[in-house]
């Protein structure tokens, strides 16, 4: 968007002499603008500056409307290509139940092959925190069993109450 604001058009331009190219691609030199302005609307198309930092700036005859559509459409194309990685996050406690580790783990191989990152989050109450080495070896059995997917990001570690680690997707591309 900001490099449409800044090309010029037809009576824009504010150079003296401008190198000309046709709408075939021909070179046709350097050449008055005036001149280059009347060319341009003889083949009934616009005169577009396509490098203004040029010596002497350089300028294309080219239909304008078209060129914009087409930059357009070449701009939504780039969006709609381009993929977002979140960071999802799945919280566990070291007395969790070994269902409910299951369906957390199901979640975790879920998130991971959608091409997301994976916060696994290991929370202490109370007097659990005397056996964070427990919530550690859960958190690096997790990470063994999904080796295959994934590579962690960031070992676990203790942060207050909560020790966490990052779990990340192998990329196969």
């Amino acid at each position: 968007m900001a490099q449409e604001k800044r090309v010029r058009v037809n009576r824009a331009i504010r150079a003296l002499e401008v190198r000309l190219i046709a709408a075939d691609g021909q070179q046709l030199g350097v050449v008055p603008l005036e001149q280059a302005l009347a060319t341009a609307e003889d083949a009934g198309l616009d005169l577009v500056e396509v490098a203004p930092n040029a010596e002497p700036p350089v300028c294309r005859i080219m239909d304008y409307g078209k060129f914009k559509y087409e930059q357009s459409k070449k701009a939504q194309q780039a969006r709609k290509k381009q993929t977002f990685i979140q960071l999802k996050e799945v919280k566990m406690r070291p007395r969790t139940d070994v269902h409910d580790m299951n369906v957390k783990k199901g979640r975790i191989r879920r998130f991971l092959e959608e091409g997301n990152k994976v916060k696994v989050t290991m929370t202490f109450r109370g007097r659990e925190i005397v056996h964070s080495n427990i919530g550690r070896e859960i958190l690096e059995r997790v990470a063994e069993e999904f080796a295959d997917v994934a590579r962690v990001e960031h070992m676990p570690n203790m942060e207050g109450r909560i020790m966490h680690m990052i779990l990340a997707p192998l990329k196969e591309n």
